[in-house]
């Protein structure tokens, strides 16, 4: 893909040579309203946002469109899957680049919560507006993967199964460089008392409180730690999407009665 295209708000992230990652935000596509945000539209909702997930009621040639964008600005064809809060990892090769390169891609890799892969130019994404997006890279093994971690997937440990799958294809964990991108944060996510206890128990570094005073969650914490559990050392981007516009938030809409976009975190071998 030798046409490629700058997009505002991306947040890159270092993961080592020849490895090309970013988190995208709400900024920068062609979705209006209420699949873009104030701060994505510099003030206006003309229909800038860059809503790359095609479960949320968006037209999909507009998410294709998109998602086109997304590419042009990686330099290479991304591949998503249907996520379920799962841990089921899906492995994509040459096969896969060809049809994710194709005029017409496919709107889905398969249902899982995480991709991996040793294919040179192919993106994985991951698409999130609250739960945690996380990239993973071995730069010497060439190996890259790509998790979702909401609450389910931190219980299940889907970021374990995407680190499991990359060791499988050669890469070495005290090489593996991971970045946890924007997601809710524990000062902002609001949960019963018994499923942040759940979760916790498990987790223990996802015990959070709320500014209210009331249980709380905090994934990306729990997703670091996880990481941390494997040798693992993590690039936390520390960006809130409830209290940041130009990011996506399913609760930030819930409250409103609508629904939203889904940015996504990006990584390629190049």
């Amino acid at each position: 893909m030798s046409d490629t295209q700058v997009l505002p708000g991306v947040h890159p992230v270092a993961l080592g040579d020849g490895v090309h990652a970013f988190f995208t935000s709400a900024a920068g596509g062609v979705s209006p309203a209420p699949w873009s945000t104030a701060a994505a539209a510099d003030g206006s909702d003309a229909g800038h946002g860059l809503n790359l997930g095609l479960n949320v009621s968006d037209d999909p040639a507009r998410v294709a469109v998109n998602r086109a964008r997304v590419a042009r600005h990686l330099g290479a064809p991304v591949a998503y899957a249907t996520q379920v809060h799962g841990a089921t990892v899906l492995p994509l090769g040459g096969a896969e680049r060809e049809l994710w390169s194709a005029p017409e891609p496919p709107g889905t890799a398969g249902e899982g919560d995480a991709l991996v892969t040793t294919e040179g130019r192919l993106g994985l994404g991951v698409l999130v507006a609250d739960c945690v997006p996380v990239l993973l890279a071995d730069p010497v093994a060439r190996v890259v993967a790509v998790a979702h971690a909401g609450r389910k997937g931190v219980l299940s440990g889907v970021v374990l199964r995407a680190l499991d799958a990359m060791v499988e294809r050669g890469a070495d964990l005290a090489r593996v460089r991971a970045a946890v991108g924007p997601a809710v944060c524990g000062l902002c996510y609001e949960v019963p008392a018994a499923m942040r206890d759940e979760v916790a128990a498990a987790v223990p570094q996802t015990f959070a409180t709320t500014r209210a005073g009331t249980p709380g969650l905090d994934l990306p914490a729990g997703v670091v730690a996880q990481l941390a559990e494997r040798g693992v050392a993590a690039v936390r981007v520390d960006r809130c999407t409830l209290e940041e516009e130009a990011l996506f938030s399913h609760r930030r809409a819930s409250v409103s009665g609508t629904t939203t976009g889904r940015q996504a975190g990006i990584i390629a071998l190049i």
